[in-house]
């Protein structure tokens, strides 16, 4: 068990925003609201297994969906409670924990303030370890239980921009995926949700398990190292496992909201060698001057800012950004099954327009 205080929350949004790959929602944002969830009150980090016995307890899974871009999105403290209220008031069972969709720069930290409000524990057993674009990927393979109904509860947007949406739902988890997405567009761009109480033993085999101890051991490198891009690269490359690509300048974004979406591409002139990196909220591929694949979702693609040290995202990083790039294979990444289908992963090529499954040895990830 862990209490978190004021320097594991920073270190578990610094993890947090490096396994955001580019998504995963704003790194600030996150620290504003890590800091507020263990001012509201005792924010406490429970393994699995510490929850397994209680049977009767269901875990909620917290996120923020949207289009980070998104010039009116709108979501506070105070929608992110109501969303968890709405869902703790229709679903009629008992919760014992939240566990996030995600790990990422504001996502990792997802759950936690209704944690701290209703006084329930986080569970280190995030729907995914690494940041996704869908709903449906943070859904733990809900999406291949038959007949199985979702029940979604979103809540955001400005009141003054008469943007402001309360939802329920349920129906078919990849129908109420679209509703829920259609939803946060309305709002200006992004929505507070809760979503799907399941036991814990469906999360223990189908999430991410660890993946937010994790995050936090990655942001301690952060802490450590501050500004020296280098020396964090080079640590946390040797932590997890992973490879530093190149560094270099940005030359071109391309960057488009739609449906609820970032998807663009970003072009970076490194040392050695020039390189595409496509998003859809997160980066998906990873290529050089040749269009030789480097990395390809769900493998992890990081862009560090060379003056911060901190990871950039896809709605942040612009022209003439000095940028360090990352990436850790999907072996080495804590993986939830939602981003384990290959159909899941089809919809990757058909948004983004490039090959996905036949960079993706489907066999080590299933």
């Amino acid at each position: 068990m862990i209490r978190v205080d004021e320097s594991i929350a920073e270190a578990a949004v610094l993890g947090g925003a490096f396994y955001g790959g580019g998504g995963g929602g704003d790194l600030y944002t996150g620290l504003k609201y890590a800091k507020l969830a263990v001012e509201l009150g005792d924010v406490m980090i429970l393994n699995i297994d510490d929850v397994l016995n209680n049977r009767d307890n269901y875990i909620v899974t917290s996120s923020i969906i949207g289009a980070p871009s998104a010039k009116e999105k709108y979501v506070l403290p105070s929608h992110i409670i109501r969303s968890a209220q709405l869902l703790l008031d229709v679903a009629e069972v008992p919760i014992g924990g939240f566990i996030t969709s995600e790990n990422g720069g504001l996502s990792t930290v997802n759950g936690w303030i209704p944690a701290a409000v209703f006084d329930v524990p986080v569970i280190d057993a995030p729907a995914d370890g690494r940041a996704h674009p869908t709903g449906v990927m943070g859904s733990m393979g809900l999406h291949k239980v038959e007949d199985y109904i979702s029940i979604q509860t979103a809540v955001g947007g400005d009141k003054n921009l008469n943007r402001y949406i309360e939802i329920i739902v349920r129906g078919s988890l990849q129908s109420v995926d679209k509703i829920i997405r259609e939803a946060s567009v309305q709002a200006g761009g992004m929505v507070a949700v809760s979503r799907n109480p399941l036991t814990p033993e469906f999360v223990k085999k189908n999430a991410a398990v660890g993946a937010l101890t994790e995050a936090i051991e990655v942001g301690k490198i952060f802490q450590k190292y501050k500004k020296d891009v280098e020396k964090i690269s080079e640590e946390i490359t040797k932590l997890i496992d992973g490879k530093t690509v190149d560094r270099g300048l940005v030359e071109h974004v391309l960057l488009e909201s739609r449906g609820g979406y970032d998807i663009g591409k970003v072009i970076v002139k490194g040392k050695l060698d020039k390189y595409e990196i496509t998003f859809w909220n997160e980066y998906m591929t990873l290529e050089d001057s040749k269009n030789r694949r480097l990395a390809t979702f769900p493998d992890l693609i990081v862009t560090l800012d060379c003056n911060s040290g901190l990871p950039v995202s896809s709605a942040e990083i612009h022209i003439n950004h000095e940028v360090l790039i990352l990436m850790v294979p999907k072996e080495k990444i804590r993986l939830g099954e939602g981003v384990k289908d290959i159909k899941i992963l089809q919809e990757v090529e058909e948004i983004i327009n490039k090959e996905i499954i036949k960079f993706t040895n489907t066999s080590q990830i299933l």
